[in-house]
């Protein structure tokens, strides 16, 4: 049964209202499941709407957020049901959430949570861990990587069973349900 998810997601404010929302419903879906969230430990953008979801749901957090971005005061730190680790640098951080999480969810975002998708997916295409993973596809967002990832395995630089390791859904509830089919 899925107990702790790592999400990976985008920490800017400057983006469209119904991604926020969206992170919000979520952390509001995570808490009513009784799903821990793992994450990045961050307060700004779709990170903070996220975990502030699963806080007002009365659901748990788990943060690992690196010593740099407390001191620029990107972090909740303080709250209840909220664990938070401060670590040294972002390697640490994202081997500390891998090793919580029992699987992984992409939701909207930039470089960052592209780079965090690609390296656990590595990990796993590796056999570092045999983790679930999965990319929300929120209203179409990441239709152009689908297409791209096709692209490439049609190119034969990903064998097909290396993308069909990737659960792709546009519904979370439906995505959840299929990661805890995958645990």
């Amino acid at each position: 049964m899925l107990e702790r998810l790592a999400v990976f997601l985008g920490s800017s404010n400057d983006v469209d209202t119904r991604y926020k929302d969206d992170a919000y419903q979520a952390g509001r879906l995570l808490a009513s499941r009784g799903i821990e969230l793992v994450y990045g430990g961050g307060s700004t953008g779709l990170m903070g709407f996220l975990s502030q979801g699963v806080l007002d749901g009365g659901g748990r957090v788990y943060g690992v957020i690196p010593r740099f971005m407390v001191e620029r005061e990107w972090a909740r730190m303080h709250g209840p049901r909220i664990e938070m680790h401060v670590v040294a640098s972002m390697h640490e951080r994202k081997a500390r959430m891998a090793e919580r999480a029992q699987a992984f969810l992409t939701l909207p975002g930039g470089l960052g949570t592209l780079e965090e998708l690609f390296e656990v997916w590595t990990w796993r295409t590796l056999g570092l861990h045999n983790k679930p993973l999965g990319v929300l596809d929120t209203d179409g967002f990441w239709d152009p990587l689908i297409q791209t990832l096709d692209r490439i395995t049609d190119a034969g630089f990903m064998g097909a069973g290396t993308l069909a390791d990737l659960v792709v859904e546009r519904d979370l509830g439906t995505m959840l349900d299929r990661l805890d089919e995958r645990l």
